[in-house]
C-alpha cells in the first residue's frame, strides 16, 4: 500500500529516558517515558522501540491513523518493549503492523519470541485483543533492507544480550539511531563509526557522565551504556553534524540535563539532549 507523499524527514522524541520510567516534578521538561522515537520519512510513519513513550505516540497516531504502521527495535530489554500493551493501533481490526527485528540469541522466530516471552507473561492484556494484523520480519543484524527508497542499514551494538542499531537513509539525507550501546576503552567501536560516518543526525547512549560510568564506589563498566564525553568523539571522527544525547540515566533530574547540555556543546556546539516533544527537521 502506497504512503501519503511527502518530503519531509522528521525525528519526533515520543520517550526518552532509560532503564525505568520516572514520572515527576523533576523530569517535566525532558521527559520521564522510555525509549519511543518516530521518523516521519517520505509519508511513512516508522517507530523505534516502544517503551512507554509509545502510549503517548499511539494517541497521536489514533487521530488520523494510517492504513500500515512500521516498527523497529533495537532489542527486547523491558524499558523498549513496555509501552506495546498499550499501544492503541494494536488493537484496530485490520489494521496492518509491521514488526521488525533482531532474532533473539534463543534462536526463536521474532514473532514467537515477541508474542510468547515479550507479550504473555507480562501484558496486562490478553493477546486476543491484539486486533491488528501484525507481520513479524526478521533482521539479520549487519544486513541492509528497504522500504521503497527508503534504506535502512543495521548494526550490532556493544550491549548485554545484543543490540541493534539503526541509519535510515532518505534522499541523501540520513538518522542513526545509536541506543544501548558501550564504547570501548581502547578504541572507537568500528561498527558504530560506520554507520555514523557522514549522517546528518545521530541519537546516541549518552546514559553516563564520564565521571559516573567511571565512579570507583558504583562503576558502570559492562552495564551496555555510553557517556557523553563518548559520543563526541564519535560524532567529531565521524563528521555527525547533530548530536542527540539520548537514553537519560534515570537520576538525572531537568536541572542536572540544564546544566549538562552547556558542558556537552562547549565540546560539540551541535549537540542537543533529547525532550519528550522535541522534533528535528533532518537537512534543515
Amino acid at each position: 500500500m502506497e504512503p501519503a507523499t511527502s518530503s519531509e524527514f522528521l525525528v519526533k522524541f515520543w520517550g526518552v529516558r532509560g532503564s525505568i520510567p520516572t514520572p515527576g516534578k523533576t523530569t517535566v521538561r525532558y521527559g520521564g517515558n522510555t525509549s519511543c522515537i518516530e521518523m516521519e520519512v517520505g509519508g511513512r510513519r516508522i517507530i523505534f522501540d516502544g517503551g512507554t513513550g509509545l502510549r503517548s505516540l499511539s494517541k497521536d497516531m489514533m487521530r488520523q491513523l494510517p492504513p500500515e504502521t512500521y516498527m523497529f527495535f533495537t532489542h527486547y530489554h523491558w524499558d523498549h518493549i513496555q509501552g506495546f500493551p498499550f499501544f492503541a493501533p494494536a488493537f484496530v481490526k485490520d489494521h496492518c503492523l509491521r514488526i521488525h527485528g533482531a532474532v533473539p540469541q534463543n534462536g526463536e522466530s521474532l514473532e514467537k519470541h515477541f508474542m510468547e516471552r515479550v507479550l504473555h507473561p507480562n501484558s496486562p492484556v490478553p493477546l486476543g485483543g491484539l486486533r491488528a494484523d501484525m507481520k513479524f520480519s526478521d533482521l539479520i543484524c549487519g544486513e541492509p533492507f528497504a522500504l521503497d527508497d527508503i534504506h535502512i542499514e543495521t548494526t550490532p551494538l556493544n550491549h548485554p544480550n545484543t543490540a541493534m542499531g539503526y541509519r535510515v537513509n532518505w534522499q541523501g539525507h540520513s538518522v542513526f539511531y545509536c541506543t544501548d550501546t558501550e564504547h570501548f576503552p581502547d578504541r572507537l567501536d568500528e561498527n558504530v563509526m560506520a554507520l555514523a560516518e557522514g549522517a546528518d543526525v545521530m541519537i546516541y547512549d549518552a546514559m553516563y557522565t564520564d565521571e559516573e560510568y567511571h565512579n570507583p564506589k558504583s562503576p558502570k563498566v559492562g552495564w551496555g551504556h555510553s557517556t557523553w564525553q563518548e559520543g563526541v568523539k564519535v560524532a567529531k571522527a565521524a563528521g555527525v553534524k547533530t548530536l542527540v544525547i539520548f537514553h537519560h540515566e534515570p537520576g538525572h533530574t531537568d536541572d542536572f540535563l540544564d546544566k549538562l547540555q552547556f558542558e556537552i556543546r562547549d565540546n560539540f556546539p551541535n549537540a542537543v539532549l533529547a525532550q519528550e516533544g522535541m522534533i528535528l527537521n533532518v537537512g534543515d
